[in-house]
């Protein structure tokens, strides 16, 4: 049984991805999240507690983003010839009427830890051009640094005109907090969180002691909170995400620059349980599959499949809730409640119970058919996931650099150099013999490139092995390109982890 949500006025797509995936939260908000959740539960990293929920208290680091995020003046009076302490005064006088947290009471600490406003200013810039998302219009307070280290972990907020901070679930919707469920349920999720705390947490640099230079002492939210709900307690997907995340990590490459590999990852796997769980609800017993096309100069004949494969999948979300109603159609209570003496009155009492559809009208509700009951939820069920939920297919997988328009009019999956790279550098230890590559991408995240994966398709005559066989081509080239493919022969190439494991010779 689902637990109470409070926030939802009815819950249909939580029993079957929890509460929430969201289409707003893109991977690198969902990983950004996580971290949050990670740091206030540093005792005992990726482990659920035994009795109750996950709790975390996010920091706030107002005076951080308002200094790079809410600060439009600090240019203009770092290019002014006026002296160093004129500039102090005026960034002051101009920052205070926009900042939510005002320079006063802090300026001299500012002064303290730089020697001039110019090096402020520098900082500033610094920080501001490695935030996520540089050029966003978003509003300031849902601008994030990257992630440098505990002073520069911090919530989405939102800030009335009074200036009175609230948790904003918009960017930060409790997708981070499934993905810090589904690590903890993994087999080495354990083994992951000491890794993690002991490199994001434990380990100091250079750049986080610069955030928290701006930041001062850390700036916590007032009260703790309960992470999401998180329908499955184990999944496969739970542990190829924590496999995944445990080999980016033994890379050889410092974990700032491992960070957009996870990033794309994380997404591919979330993807992938979104998928995967739909087909579940639906019932079928077909894999999820992800046909690529490698794009190439020539229109080839995979394109026309990809393009199906994607619409397919992309449909796959609203047949779950619609098998999931269905199917509550046939369970012992509402066959029961059918054939009471109060059909009507006990059917919606059952859907109150069981949806917690508690927000219509409840004389409309007591009076309708039971039939009826089932088709209003299912009707305001559809309406309700097209908002958010039912985008969240197309969104991410344009967001991971899995699905393009590109010499097309239509998406399909043709995958990116960077989702390309994240792949070579999560799946390939040292070096991997091109066809084994293919067979592993396919076996853990159903990727289908060449004529072996796409054997099914051959066989019910939906492409000819030729055309499989040239996308295949077309990828290893690609793969060269990149400096991620070392040919042998014409019959022999390997693909290669530029990044091989620590201390490996």
């Amino acid at each position: 049984m689902t637990p109470t949500i409070k926030e939802v006025s009815f819950v249909v797509d939580e029993q079957i991805w929890g509460h929430r995936l969201y289409d707003e939260q893109l991977p690198h908000l969902a990983v950004l999240e996580f971290f949050n959740v990670l740091q206030s539960n540093q005792a005992n990293p990726l482990r659920e507690p035994t009795h109750g929920r996950v709790r975390y208290r996010p920091q706030h680091q107002v005076r951080l983003r308002n200094i790079l995020f809410n600060n439009p003046y600090i240019e203009i009076v770092r290019a002014s010839a006026w002296s160093d302490e004129a500039k102090w005064a005026r960034w002051v006088e101009l920052f205070r009427e926009d900042a939510t947290d005002p320079p006063d009471r802090y300026i001299g600490d500012l002064k303290r830890r730089f020697t001039s406003f110019d090096d402020f200013a520098r900082a500033v810039e610094l920080l501001r051009t490695s935030a996520f998302e540089g050029q966003s219009n978003k509003r300031w307070s849902s601008r994030f640094v990257f992630p440098f280290g505990p002073a520069a972990m911090y919530e989405d907020l939102r800030f009335d005109a009074s200036g009175n901070s609230s948790n904003d679930r918009r960017f930060f919707a409790r997708t981070g907090e499934l993905l810090y469920l589904m690590l903890s349920r993994a087999t080495r999720g354990a083994q992951l969180g000491e890794e993690l705390v002991q490199r994001m947490f434990k380990t100091e640099s250079p750049m986080n002691r610069l955030v928290a230079s701006l930041q001062g002492p850390p700036h916590l939210a007032e009260k703790d909170k309960e992470v999401g709900y998180l329908p499955l307690t184990k999944a496969p997907r739970f542990d190829r995400l924590c496999d995944d995340w445990l080999a980016v990590l033994s890379r050889d490459m410092p974990l700032y620059d491992g960070l957009d590999h996870l990033i794309t990852i994380t997404g591919l796997n979330l993807l992938l349980y979104f998928l995967e769980q739909a087909r579940d609800a639906i019932g079928s017993n077909e894999p999820v599959e992800l046909l690529c096309e490698i794009v190439s100069k020539q229109r080839t004949k995979v394109r026309a499949l990809s393009i199906a494969c994607f619409q397919t999948n992309q449909g796959m979300s609203v047949r779950a809730i619609e098998a999931l109603i269905q199917r509550f159609k046939s369970t012992p209570a509402w066959l029961e409640a059918l054939a009471s003496d109060d059909p009507k009155g006990n059917c919606a009492a059952l859907v109150r119970e069981h949806f917690q559809y508690e927000k219509d009208d409840e004389v409309l509700l007591t009076n309708m058919a039971p039939n009826e009951l089932l088709g209003r939820l299912l009707e305001r069920a559809h309406t309700r996931h097209e908002q958010h939920v039912g985008r969240i297919h197309g969104t991410w997988s344009r967001a991971l650099g899995l699905s393009s328009r590109r010499l097309s009019r239509r998406l399909r999956y043709a995958p990116s150099d960077r989702l390309l790279k994240a792949l070579v550098v999560t799946v390939v230890d040292d070096t991997m013999e091109y066809s084994q590559f293919l067979a592993e991408i396919y076996r853990r995240y159903g990727i289908v490139v060449g004529h072996l994966e796409g054997a099914r398709y051959i066989e019910s005559h939906q492409v000819d092995q030729a055309a499989l066989m040239d996308n295949a081509a077309h990828l290893e080239t690609r793969l060269l390109g990149l400096g991620l493919v070392r040919r042998l022969s014409d019959s022999c190439a390997f693909v290669e982890n530029p990044f091989t494991r620590r201390g490996a010779q």
